[in-house]
């Protein structure tokens, strides 16, 4: 008779697992019932702890498509799931956000199923004024239309009547949850959608600065074009650390340490927790690819309106260089959450 599988992968990963998911679990609901408490301060405590839960969910969704954390894959499936309800991001199937990272690791690209760039081109020009515009103020105008994106394609030609059936249960299920939240109170629904940009915010701010890969979409599983060499010093090179610092434990962890990227993709089936150590024992602490999250938000800003047109994702001068990430561009709409 075989031995019984234990819960968690890693026997390190039990403590530090089980403190972050129950933060999670238990920290979301707590932070929705706090919205809509008299006290302001409590209720924008409440909507600082949402972001924090929403990104350590979003987080956890990629752990689980590395079937980092727990033992079995089902189980990590199951998990991956209920944070995709969480995030929001409950529309795409947890199995084809999966299926769609992987690509990202094997092909050694960004590999995304909405052309956004070209659909804000094709766009007429009051629409392509006003999405520049949301964006300008920083409201994630281009990740809510890929969520968007996500929505409608069972609606497409060729679209599934199963999968139409499905998108309208989780609509109109999500559209009755706000209904309920603003009947109960109109101020937790507001805060609940500042807190949302916020977390949109975040995550884009971690994806956009760490690869300059070429990107491409695909609906299908239709293979990348084969114009290059995409071998392991390739990804390395294409690879940036976009971290606080490597002193900073507690920011690092905002976004669950996803800022060690050459670590992750150097063993992308490391768990979370485990990232800056791993990191240290690959680079040294004057490892070219480590662009300082501190260094990158001038070029986040700058850049905000020029990366939503870019055909690429610009360059990053040699360390030394003042200002070395101000022409690093970055990326947009490669959110995991939406590459279905």
């Amino acid at each position: 008779m075989s031995a019984k599988k234990p819960l968690y992968r890693h026997a390190d990963g039990v403590l530090p697992n089980t403190l972050a998911l129950s933060v999670v679990v238990l920290g979301y609901p707590a932070s929705v019932l706090m919205l809509g408490l008299p006290a302001w301060w409590l209720s924008l405590t409440g909507a600082l702890l949402l972001v924090l839960t929403l990104t350590w969910a979003a987080y956890f969704i990629h752990e689980f498509a590395h079937h980092a954390i727990f033992a079995r894959p089902e189980t990590n499936a199951r998990w991956g799931v209920l944070m995709t309800w969480i995030t929001g991001s409950c529309y795409a199937r947890f199995e084809d956000l999966r299926r769609k990272h992987m690509r990202h690791h094997i092909e050694r690209a960004d590999v995304v199923t909405f052309d956004v760039h070209g659909f804000i081109q094709r766009a007429p020009a009051w629409f392509r004024s006003a999405v520049l515009a949301l964006e300008w103020l920083y409201i994630p105008a281009v990740e809510l239309l890929m969520h968007s994106f996500v929505v409608l394609r069972p609606f497409r030609a060729g679209g599934e009547a199963m999968e139409r059936a499905r998108m309208l249960a989780i609509v109109a299920l999500r559209l009755a949850g706000f209904a309920l939240m603003a009947w109960w109170s109109l101020k937790a629904l507001a805060l609940y959608a500042l807190a949302y940009l916020v977390f949109l915010t975040l995550l884009r701010f971690a994806d956009c600065f760490q690869h300059t890969y070429d990107a491409y979409p695909i609906l299908d599983d239709a293979p990348i074009p084969n114009d290059k060499v995409r071998d392991r010093a390739y990804e390395q090179a294409n690879t940036y650390s976009d971290i606080v610092g490597l002193k900073s434990p507690v920011l690092n962890m905002l976004w669950l340490n996803f800022g060690y990227h050459n670590a992750h993709h150097e063993r992308p089936t490391e768990p979370w927790y485990r990232l800056p150590a791993y990191h240290r024992s690959l680079y040294a602490t004057d490892y070219a690819q480590v662009i300082p999250a501190g260094e990158l938000l001038r070029s986040f800003h700058r850049n905000r309106l020029r990366r939503i047109m870019a055909t690429d994702y610009g360059v990053v001068e040699a360390p030394g260089t003042p200002r070395r990430a101000d022409r690093f561009v970055g990326a947009v709409g490669v959110s995991f959450l939406t590459a279905v």
